[in-house]
């Protein structure tokens, strides 16, 4: 089924360019995947341990006390020049990623089944040297070795945890990237994840793009590629109308395909599922990854670290 987007639209109305998470980001992340482990039934006990990850990330965002913490003017210099002021590669080495994953590890053990416990295990037995390989792959985008590819979601959490605690260390809200760069994030330079059409009557038909890191939202009109930012071969598909969602995944999840530089990037419309989270969404809609893989005409360009993709 095809989908026609417009523009975005114009007038008084003036969207903000950037917008930066919320601090009960993971929380209402794990009540939307709860929500859609009960309504996408072959992905329920996946969607259900994902809730139960991204309640842990919300626990280790308010009670764990890194040891490195940025200097309040740490990030004037890049905020003044319109760079990333969390650039991932500037930070990786400075930030505390064994107490984030220590306390994320801490809060998931009380809630997980036997069935997960030997990853939280297996991870704990891993030197910070190892743990930081895991978190290069993942950063990387990387699949890893196949023996070691399950404990990777749990690494990405614990980063996912420190950036979203440097965006709220922020000063100011970036501005917009401009150029060449204006599809990468503006506060850590990583690329999308998803993006979401608005709903609300001030931001209607407005849409953002998501970092899959740090959760930064972006302003980037419609009707453009996020790769190659062409306008002219872009396709909307989804599942089939007629396609069970219970059965084959959320049905509200679209794929802006690109017939000029073959890649695709999934869009949730918020005027059809208001609760829509973009990681969320993702991770419940894999059917239509799966489908657009099976046709062989557009790779996934998208950077979701909890899904370890092996090519």
């Amino acid at each position: 089924m095809t989908h026609a987007f417009g523009n975005a639209p114009t007038g008084v109305m003036q969207p903000p360019e950037v917008r930066l998470p919320d601090a009960d980001h993971f929380a209402r992340r794990a009540r939307r995947l709860r929500e859609l482990a009960d309504r996408v039934a072959p992905l329920g006990d996946f969607l259900r341990f994902m809730a139960q990850l991204a309640q842990a990330q919300q626990a280790a965002f308010e009670h764990a006390t890194p040891a490195w913490q940025p200097e309040p003017r740490a990030f004037a210099l890049a905020l003044e020049h319109g760079m990333p002021p969390l650039n991932v590669q500037a930070l990786r080495s400075s930030i505390d990623l064994g107490t984030e994953l220590d306390v994320v590890l801490d809060a998931l053990e009380l809630h997980v089944g036997q069935a997960q416990r030997p990853l939280l295990d297996a991870l704990r037995r891993l030197s910070a040297a190892e743990i930081d390989r895991l978190a290069d792959e993942v950063l990387a985008g990387n699949a890893g070795e196949p023996t070691r590819r399950g404990l990777m979601p749990l690494v990405a959490a614990a980063l996912q945890v420190a950036w979203l605690r440097l965006t709220r260390a922020l000063p100011q809200v970036p501005a917009r990237p401009a150029g060449e760069v204006r599809t990468l994030c503006p506060c850590c330079g990583s690329p999308p994840l998803a993006s979401v059409i608005e709903a609300e009557p001030r931001y209607h038909g407005v849409r953002y793009l998501q970092c899959g890191l740090c959760a930064t939202q972006w302003y980037l009109e419609r009707s453009l590629c996020s790769v190659c930012e062409r306008s002219g071969k872009l396709h909307y598909l989804s599942l089939s109308s007629e396609t069970d969602e219970t059965e084959n995944g959320n049905a509200v999840a679209q794929a802006e395909a690109c017939g000029d530089c073959g890649s695709y990037l999934k869009i949730f419309p918020r005027e059809l599922e208001p609760a829509a989270e973009p990681l969320a969404d993702d991770l419940a809609s894999l059917a239509l990854d799966l489908l657009l893989g099976e046709k062989g005409r557009y790779r996934r360009s998208s950077f979701n670290p909890l899904l370890i993709v092996d090519d």
